[in-house]
């Protein structure tokens, strides 16, 4: 929801919007070999597009879930909100593994990888658009919402790819764009070839394109309208995002309809849930800038009645780069939950960042502070880095300027409204702070979603354009291409990270599920770690204050069982007093290594962290440490 206040800026979509640079960074790219998709459309999509296949009604025939083999159940926990507990991570399926040497990655390729997942303690896979599609925005502009991009696989491929997951206890949830479709779909074609057909309202078209002009234009850098003419129907279309990326028509019941079976197809499939993109969009009302309207929040119970009902156990996530004051609408009623089962924390992000650097905890402590409490189904979903750029909509222009300065001092390393870096070249490849980071993802209140390769310390190219800089190929050997291909690296999609410091050669699975100390095998012990303490996942946040303002320290509460997180912020050791006397006779005993510390009393109890250092401790009933 868009504010007035000048604290809390206006947000601004997460969508991709070509960089500052990046028709140069295409070109230099071209010239070493990589074809890479243009950014303007090359010809009228009507002239892209073969007519489909319709029945006797003129209705499009669509493939139906009963075609496909049945994957395996999910993994069965017994408990429907298994999503409080889980680890989640990003995989983009073009960037983790290529089987065939053709030089991109595939379902085939992801499904091959399912035992490291497994062995890492993952819990539930995210996968961004693998939906046909042009590919002019990242797979989010979708050309049928039922087929699969051919060179990642098919249908088949997909319930083979959940079949193996489920049988290893993994998940898959993937994204679906509800607000837009392409261009190219064949909805949108058979919309503006026949005004009057079945699919004629299914788009919003109009006459006047000063209609919904309070509605910001969310891409300014290249869109000055939300309103396209179409040279075929001969009227305007609106779209939120790029033009051709036209908005559905939800007031049109059949819409609904056909989003819903959409929704059916995949969970019939046997798939987990879905993270919802751009859902603040779907409807337009005169006088309003049409985000967050109360019929969004209409449908959306809809979607979470058809969960609930037909599919139990699934989830929806919401992606919604709001205040948390406005995304806590979309998990519904606060009594009940009945819209999202999850949402995005996404101003939560960028205020590690920035306490890490000012080596003060109160960015963190302010944000949770201004977060309302949310239903007892919901949670937040909290990450450090994903495909998109970190984003900077969510903090005023003064701290958007320290970040700018302090993260990203070359231009190439900023797009849109944030910072295109990965997590280690964020920290400058500094192993505590790594391990402190994530020790936050792993600690803090929600559900903790990874970036596929951070968990290895992976580099990010800036000389590629637009968001592809953080979506290079997995690094998995010292091997030609990291191991990710065995095509010629100029036929690879994105080129590997060859530098000196974050290149396949230094950074790589092999090598450091070999090595004892190395990152990955710390970010798997502390994932394990974390999987035996349901505290983390459904427990209570209780900050616990101190003098020393670089020292982040907190509780988490479940049942019984109270762990004690404390964060050292600071670059240099720090000391810390913390007034435990609710806990006096208890004993803290160290998560990971069971290392048992003095027992609390009535007095300060005091502790000493190392640089970037953290601790987790159980704290343990009188007589109970071990």
């Amino acid at each position: 929801m868009t504010t007035s206040s000048s604290s809390q800026p206006q947000p601004q979509s997460s969508h991709n919007t070509p960089a500052n640079g990046a028709r140069e960074a295409a070109e230099q790219l071209f010239e070493l070999g990589f074809e890479l998709p243009s950014d303007s459309p090359q010809v009228d999509p009507v002239d892209q597009v073969d007519p489909p296949e319709v029945d006797e009604e003129g209705l499009i025939v669509e493939p139906e879930a009963e075609d496909f083999d049945t994957p395996a159940p999910a993994p069965d926990d017994r408990d429907p909100e298994w999503y409080k507990d889980a680890v989640f991570y990003e995989v983009l399926v073009r960037s983790f593994y290529d089987p065939d040497g053709n030089g991109s990655g595939s379902l085939q390729g992801l499904k091959e990888k399912l035992d490291y997942l497994q062995w890492l303690g993952v819990d539930c896979l995210w996968i961004p658009p693998f939906y046909d599609s042009p590919l002019r925005d990242g797979g989010y502009d979708i050309r049928n919402f039922r087929e699969i991009l051919p060179e990642f696989g098919t249908v088949d491929d997909f319930v083979e790819l959940v079949d193996q997951a489920h049988r290893r206890g993994l998940r898959v949830i993937t994204d679906l764009v509800m607000n837009h479709t392409s261009d190219q779909h064949p909805w949108f074609q058979e919309s503006r070839r026949d005004p009057e057909g079945p699919y004629g309202d299914f788009y919003v078209w109009g006459d006047d394109p000063e209609l919904y002009k309070e509605a910001r234009v969310i891409f300014i850098d290249t869109e000055d309208s939300n309103w396209s003419f179409d040279p075929v129907r001969k009227q305007y279309f609106w779209h939120r995002f790029f033009s051709h990326q036209p908005d559905l028509n939800y007031d049109n019941p059949d819409v609904q309809e056909a989003m819903l079976d959409v929704m059916r197809f995949w969970l019939d499939l046997g798939l987990d849930g879905f993270r919802l993109d751009a859902v603040p969009y779907l409807f337009e009302r005169e006088g309003t800038n049409g985000e967050n309207l109360p019929e969004t929040h209409d449908f959306l119970k809809r979607c979470r009645a058809l969960v609930d009902e037909e599919y139990p156990g699934r989830i929806l996530l919401a992606e919604a780069n709001q205040w948390p004051a406005d995304v806590v609408e979309y998990f519904g009623e606060p009594t009940i939950g009945d819209e999202c089962h999850m949402a995005f924390h996404f101003p939560l992000m960028p205020r590690i960042f920035m306490a890490a650097r000012q080596q003060s905890r109160t960015p963190i402590e302010d944000i949770l502070a201004h977060t309302p409490d949310i239903p007892e189904s919901a949670q937040w979903g909290i990450f450090l880095r994903n495909h998109d750029e970190l984003t900077l909509e969510m903090v005023s222009e003064q701290e958007r300027t320290y970040m700018y300065e302090q993260f990203a001092t070359d231009p190439r390393m900023r797009a849109n409204v944030g910072i295109r870096r990965r997590l280690a070249p964020l920290l400058d490849g500094d192993r505590n702070q790594l391990e402190l980071f994530h020790a936050l993802l792993l600690s803090l209140p929600g559900s903790p979603v990874l970036y596929y390769g951070d968990e290895i310390g992976m580099g990010d190219n800036i000389w590629l354009p637009d968001r592809d800089g953080v979506r290079t190929p997995m690094q998995w050997s010292s091997d030609r291409n990291g191991g990710f291909s065995t095509a010629e690296p100029e036929r690879l999609y994105l080129p590997a990270i060859q530098n000196d410091r974050f290149g396949y050669l230094q950074v790589n699975v092999d090598n450091q599920m070999h090595q004892h100390n190395s990152l990955l095998n710390w970010v798997r012990n502390l994932i394990h770690v974390r999987k035996n303490y349901r505290a983390f996942g459904v427990g209570d946040y209780r900050p616990v204050d101190s003098a020393n303002e670089t020292v982040l320290s907190y509780l988490r509460e479940y049942e019984g069982q109270t762990v004690l997180c404390i964060n050292n912020l600071s670059e240099r050791p720090q000391p810390v007093e913390l007034d435990l006397s609710e806990f006096a006779g208890y004993t803290p005993q160290e998560l990971s290594g069971g290392e048992v510390f003095p027992q609390i009393t009535d007095k300060p109890w005091v502790v000493t962290l190392a640089p970037h250092g953290f601790f987790w401790f159980e704290l343990k009933k009188p007589g109970a440490a071990k």
